[in-house]
């Protein structure tokens, strides 16, 4: 055993590996972990216009790039996450990783369109490993510590996807495009070799059910649980408010009488990064039972936000500060939301957040959408009154269904 471990009690009896909880220095690893594997989701977006010119993707096709990426890490969500509740989540893990280096690798050498995008598809398809470190981050962690080891990790999620554009064009600047990927396989193969070393084998035992079986259990789970889809469905409107001004607000910004550079534009992914300051207190607030007046308190915030980002014309300290509150409210809600998923079905665990993460990608999905189209229509007043709307109606969803899921855990609160 390292010293970045500790056993608890154990049946020896079951012929387990002893069970672990994790230590500071193994959930930092966790998240510096998960967010180098999400960043790869995003690191493509600055560079866009780059891959256009060098492998001869039109202006109107370029988008490919990311939708690709995107659908790759849907899939992984639905069929490589719930594996974790099928083999040894160490082994998953470090193999997972493994395969990403070498598709970034691919990515980073890649010669023709085709093999860019379909390198591409599998970095996203395998970037999941995120997701099986959250799951694997709750089963490792006491009970009474969850909620914080599940909000640690999703800060370095949160860092990862905010600070992925800037770093992403950062280094293609000093280097070119191929640096970006090539350095990322480099510091994911390294991170694949720390977590083997520190990582227990199973903490808890295996399901008996097969693949297919396990797949379809992921869909039972949401006719079984209440709380799973009541914060499933709250984790779609959140994000839709997330990607309502991070797809959309390099827009007004670009645009006279504005017009930053993709520089000091890319900056404000920076302010948005304090989001992931909100991800610890409120796994803290969570294992103290407060879960439900964070959530209520969150989405409040969340509503609100959006009338300092309605001045983002006028003021940019008016977008730095909406943009701070919008996301420190959408990381409470949702380490608050995965905290108390994973309570209603320790089993379950990794079926359980792949499950509730396919909402995410919905509403991350639809938000983007949603607000270039209303931007093209009618500005950014009308894309701040969507985002707006979207959050008050998951404020409203709270406030209707929290009596039905305080019941799902002692720490709900509502």
């Amino acid at each position: 055993m390292t010293g970045s471990e500790r056993t608890i009690r154990t049946d020896d009896s079951s012929g387990e590996t002893p069970a672990r909880t994790l230590s500071g220095r193994t959930t930092l690893l966790f998240a510096v972990a998960s967010g180098v594997a999400v960043a790869n989701v995003y690191f493509a977006q600055p560079l866009l216009v780059t891959l256009g010119h060098d492998f001869r993707i039109s202006a109107a096709t370029v988008g490919i790039v990311v939708t690709l990426t995107q659908i790759g890490y849907g899939l992984g969500l639905f069929l490589l996450v719930p594996l974790g509740d099928l083999v040894d989540r160490r082994s998953l893990v470090v193999t997972q990783l493994a395969l990403l280096a070498a598709a970034l690798v691919a990515t980073g050498t890649a010669a023709t369109a085709p093999v860019l995008l379909t390198a591409l598809a599998a970095v996203g398809f395998l970037a999941v490993v995120t997701q099986t470190l959250v799951a694997f981050a709750a089963s490792l962690a006491a009970p009474d510590r969850r909620g914080r080891a599940v909000g640690l990790v999703t800060s370095g999620i949160v860092i990862g996807i905010l600070l992925a554009r800037t770093v992403s064009g950062a280094l293609a600047d000093l280097a070119g495009w191929r640096s970006v990927y090539l350095a990322s396989a480099a510091l994911t193969l390294a991170l694949t070799v720390a977590l083997y070393r520190v990582l227990p084998r199973r903490s808890t035992p295996p399901t008996s059910m097969r693949y297919v079986q396990l797949l379809r259990s992921t869909l039972t789970l949401f006719a079984e649980e209440r709380v799973l889809r009541v914060r499933a469905l709250l984790a779609l409107l959140i994000f839709a408010a997330f990607s309502t001004l991070w797809s959309c607000v390099a827009l007004p910004l670009s645009d006279p009488p504005l017009s930053l550079s993709h520089t000091a534009i890319g900056a404000f992914g920076l302010a948005g990064a304090a989001g992931a300051l909100a991800a610890a207190p409120a796994g803290r607030l969570h294992d103290r039972g407060l879960a439900g007046w964070t959530t209520g308190t969150a989405l409040a915030l969340l509503t609100v936000s959006w009338l300092p980002l309605a001045l983002t014309r006028q003021s940019l300290w008016a977008l730095a500060l909406g943009a701070v509150v919008l996301d420190l409210a959408v990381q409470a809600v949702h380490v608050t939301n995965q905290s108390l998923i994973y309570v209603v079905r320790p089993d379950a665990g990794s079926r359980l957040i792949g499950g509730y993460m396919v909402f995410y990608s919905v509403g991350s999905a639809t938000g983007a959408l949603a607000s270039t189209t209303v931007y093209a229509m009618a500005g950014w007043g009308a894309v701040c009154v969507l985002g707006a709307a979207i959050s008050a109606l998951a404020f409203l969803v709270w406030a209707v269904t929290r009596g039905g899921t305080a019941g799902a855990s002692a720490a709900s609160g509502g």
